[in-house]
């Protein structure tokens, strides 16, 4: 994922920002225009009348959405999802001979035949372990070691200042797992009460108990709902979540003492240090954590003018899911195996809204990059949620290759702002290496389970706004290029900065003075400069 968990939030929501001082719509202010709603939002209706003026009809293309899992039966995704029409879903054969079995609407890499992975550690603890019998306690002189010696070194002894030390302690790891049990108490009791096994944050809200019981249930239960930053949440994804966030706790409070146990390898049955095995998992796509996965793919492409829940930005895509991460961190190798999934069955378009601060196998996803490049696609990605700046190239996966001054050519990484036009409190920023901003605060979109649409945070919300503004480039101008792409999104941005004339405003926090592009996304002004760049 790409923020962590602070204590029971869920994991892309760590650093929200709180929008009470105004009401945004909760149906799109992102895709709205500030010269006439007053959000800086990404001008897509102006978008999109602009290309019905020139009578360009779109291409249909495949984005890939690197991810958690996705809801595939979801009323305003079910009609877009990629559709692998060389495969015959269910007999259990790779019928287009492409090493993966049953792959109809994309492909999950943290699975096997005994099930999927839903948790795994953090990359703090991995590249603890791994390279302890190598450097701990020794006399290492860096001048013998190698580029990449190096490099593993580096890692090492930063993941050891994050593990050692750090875990909680057992009291406190004992207190929320007492607390999780009181949580599931009360909630059997309310759906007795209620009358409903599956009830959300508005059903509790509604509801008029009479007793003094009752009472002191429904404000614990709302207490519980509070703790995460999401206005429509179901009981079992709460309880769900807590109950992963205390895993991983446990997990990292063992990692100090012991080696944690490889449940990727358990499940998948791949070894996650060998570029050379790319044809593991299973075609689970909607299983573990799926509300990041659902919520980022219906920003970027639910269905339009269906009158259903939300229109998405993109109005020509097969969505096309990869899981590769979960609760927990990524790993290197399934993401490089992702990104080689998608290029290889034709996604134009990937995004990948995750990252971490440890990379030990970039090689490998560097690698897959420049796979990526050759194939003419593009790759979007999250800036991050801890709100610092990443000049420094800390926040991974980046698109500065290993041991090289070359960045890739068809890589964007995208801040996160919000309908005032400044960065979001919670998003990474960076002159040197966050190409643009764009809206991911209170974004609207699609979710798992009964409650099917809700508003969420990060700039994992932002990633996806991107992505579903170059999926329309490239459907509409389908001769550009990856690289062509980026150039018009940096060059057609708004620059905000110019209505942020509060005298108590501190002009290093704006935009313009904070990405490579200095301004917003906005979509009209990139499709008026893609139709010039088409006619060169």
């Amino acid at each position: 994922m790409l923020t962590k968990r602070g204590l029971f939030t869920l994991t892309l929501l760590i650093y929200s920002s709180v929008l009470a001082a105004q009401k945004v719509p909760k149906n799109g202010w992102h895709l709205k225009d500030y010269s006439t709603d007053n959000y800086y939002g990404i001008s897509l209706e102006k978008a999109y009348a602009f290309l019905k003026e020139k009578g360009i009809k779109p291409h249909s293309i495949i984005v890939g959405i690197l991810e958690t899992g996705i809801d595939t039966a979801h009323e305003d995704l079910i009609s877009v999802l990629w559709q692998n029409r060389s495969e015959i879903g269910g007999n259990r054969l790779d019928d287009d001979h492409n090493g993966y079995v049953d792959d109809i609407h994309g492909w999950n890499f943290l699975g096997g035949a005994s099930g999927n992975v839903i948790v795994t550690t953090s990359e703090w603890t991995r590249v603890y372990w791994r390279y302890k019998t190598k450097f701990d306690g020794k006399s290492i002189d860096t001048n013998t070691l190698s580029r990449l010696e190096k490099y593993e070194y580096v890692l090492w002894l930063k993941a050891k200042s994050g593990v050692i030390g750090k875990s909680l302690s057992k009291g406190r790891l004992d207190t929320m797992r007492a607390y999780i049990g009181t949580v599931v108490f009360c909630d059997s009791i309310l759906q007795i009460l209620l009358d409903k096994p599956v009830y959300d944050t508005k059903t509790l809200a509604n509801w008029k108990p009479g007793l003094k019981g009752e009472i002191e249930l429904k404000e614990f239960m709302s207490g519980v709902f509070e703790q995460f930053d999401t206005k429509q949440l179901e009981n079992v994804i709460a309880i769900k979540e807590l109950r992963n966030y205390v895993e991983g706790e446990e997990l990292k409070a063992n990692s100090e003492k012991e080696a944690p146990t490889d449940k990727r390898r358990m499940f998948t049955g791949n070894d996650d240090t060998d570029p050379a095995t790319l044809r593991y998992g299973n075609d689970n796509i909607w299983s573990g954590p799926n509300l990041h996965g659902t919520h980022v793919a219906g920003i970027i492409g639910a269905a339009r003018n269906n009158g259903k829940g939300i229109d998405g930005i993109a109005n020509a895509v097969s969505l096309m899911c990869v899981r590769c991460t979960s609760d927990g961190d990524e790993y290197d190798k399934d993401i490089a195996a992702a990104i080689r999934y998608a290029v290889d069955n034709g996604a134009k378009v990937i995004n990948m809204s995750f990252g971490k601060s440890l990379s030990p196998d970039k090689l490998m996803i560097d690698d897959a990059v420049r796979y990526a490049i050759q194939k003419d696609v593009l790759i979007v990605h999250a800036a991050g949620n801890s709100g610092r700046d990443i000049n420094g190239f800390d926040n991974f996966p980046n698109p500065r290759f290993l041991f090289s001054d070359s960045v890739a050519s068809n890589w964007i990484t995208v801040g996160a702002s919000d309908y005032k036009g400044y960065p979001a409190s919670f998003s990474n920023y960076g002159n040197k290496i966050v190409d643009v901003f764009a809206p991911g605060v209170a974004i609207y979109a699609t979710t798992p389970g009964e409650v099917r649409y809700t508003s969420l945070d990060g700039t994992s919300m932002a990633s996806p706004v991107v992505a579903g503004v170059a999926a329309i480039l490239r459907e509409y101008f389908p001769a550009l290029t990856a690289a062509e792409i980026k150039n018009i999104i940096v060059k057609s941005v708004t620059d905000a900065s110019s209505s942020l004339n509060n005298s108590s405003d501190n002009e290093q926090k704006w935009i313009k003075n904070i990405c490579i592009s200095g301004g917003i996304l906005n979509a009209f002004t990139a499709v008026k400069l893609a139709y010039e760049y088409s006619k060169k």
